[in-house]
């Protein structure tokens, strides 16, 4: 292990589930990896691997089966699984925020019915928003859940769920309309269940297939189609209409920081590969590092992969503690996912044609990067949050 991408005052235990889950990385993941990407197959025997080590668990408290470990330990393992393959995290990711937003607002009996089996695996998780007109205009779903006398009916399409295949969960966000003024307070979380698959996997429910993506391969990412799904008031996420959105946005912020943690994975993988590259590739006689330009690009690598770590660290930290992170989380995903793209972009130049080369790691991480730019948010959207908030806070 390098020198890069050491954290500071953390736990016996914090740092021995780091190992093992690095040396699960360096055994299981890394090996298999491309192959499987470039098959875009999904990684079975990866996934039973975290459930038996607990990764599914890892934030779930230990009342409920879980690990109860922090933020910051999850964006740390989510570090090392990203540097292996950044997909995998991503099989983590949602079903984390869907276990995050039921520990946070679940009712009692939520938490009951929910939690234990996420810990094993045996429930996963998967989180919905977006639709295909809206992009990040939340407040401008159509997904409408109609009040009736046994519940809701809901109907309306969603898309980009990740896990939207796998998953046996989803909390979806749809507009209720119960009569508050503002359109936030008239969006409610659902969680619905649903089979595995593909085609109606409940009554009224339909996921219609894999997305075909440049990038995030082996990992299914869906539409999901509503029709008249009839589901009861109990499923309601907290039992109380109208808190969807804010519910959500709780959970996106820790999904901030997840990014975050996946764009400083896939950096340092790509700085990693760049540095054992320029040492074996000769030109004019010598190793290409000891080019003055290689070596300098070097350099940059490394201060950006460790002030890009630096950020998401903070911003875990910050969630831990009970602050309100939306603007450190903002930050850490903006600067560690733009960072993360100059990073294999260089660790691409440093191996030339090799670099646009199936046969080469990074051309996986190549396009893998680009998704860090639009994952939970474009940096656009992070840089409105981030300004709006800091005119709130310089006020003249």
């Amino acid at each position: 292990m390098g020198r890069l991408v050491r954290t500071e005052g953390l736990t016996d235990i914090q740092e021995e589930i780091l190992k093992t889950v690095r040396q699960f990385v360096e055994k299981e993941i890394i090996p298999v990896a491309t192959e499987l990407e470039h098959k875009d197959e999904y990684p079975t025997d990866i996934v039973e691997g975290l459930k038996e080590l607990g990764i599914f668990g890892i934030m779930i408290p230990e009342e409920y089966g879980g690990l109860g470990e922090s933020l910051l330990t999850y964006a740390l393992v989510v570090e090392e699984i990203a540097r292996g393959w950044m997909s995998v995290s991503g099989v983590i990711n949602t079903h984390f925020i869907l276990a995050y937003l039921i520990r946070q607002h679940g009712t009692d009996e939520q938490k009951q019915k929910y939690l234990p089996k996420m810990a094993t695996g045996e429930v996963r998780g998967a989180f919905s928003m977006s639709e295909p007109a809206l992009g990040s205009d939340v407040a401008a779903i159509k997904t409408k859940a109609t009040k009736t006398d046994d519940g809701y009916e809901i109907t309306g399409q969603k898309m980009w769920l990740t896990n939207g295949g796998s998953s046996n969960l989803v909390a979806v966000l749809c507009k209720t309309d119960e009569g508050d003024d503002s359109v936030y307070k008239n969006m409610t979380t659902f969680l619905v269940e649903k089979e595995p698959g593909f085609g109606e996997t409940a009554q009224g429910v339909t996921i219609p297939g894999k997305i075909e993506k440049m990038g995030y391969k082996g990992i299914d990412t869906t539409e999901m189609i509503l029709e008249k799904h009839q589901i009861s008031a109990d499923q309601v996420l907290g039992g109380k209409p109208g808190q969807g959105f804010y519910q959500m946005m709780d959970g996106v912020e820790v999904g901030r920081v997840n990014v975050g943690a996946r764009a400083v994975g896939i950096a340092n993988r790509a700085f990693e590969l760049g540095i054992a590259y320029a040492q074996q590739r000769e030109t004019f006689g010598k190793p290409i590092a000891q080019h003055q330009a290689i070596l300098f690009r070097l350099a940059e690598m490394a201060t950006k992969v460790e002030a890009s770590h630096a950020m998401v660290v903070r911003a875990a930290r910050g969630k831990d503690s009970g602050e309100r992170n939306d603007v450190e989380a903002g930050m850490a995903k903006m600067l560690a996912a733009e960072y993360c793209n100059e990073v294999v972009q260089d660790s691409f130049r440093i191996h030339g044609g090799y670099g646009y080369s199936k046969e080469y790691e990074i051309e996986r991480l190549y396009r893998e990067a680009a998704f860090m730019l639009i994952g939970e948010g474009t940096s656009d959207i992070q840089k409105m949050i981030i300004g709006r908030s800091l005119l709130k806070d310089y006020k003249l």
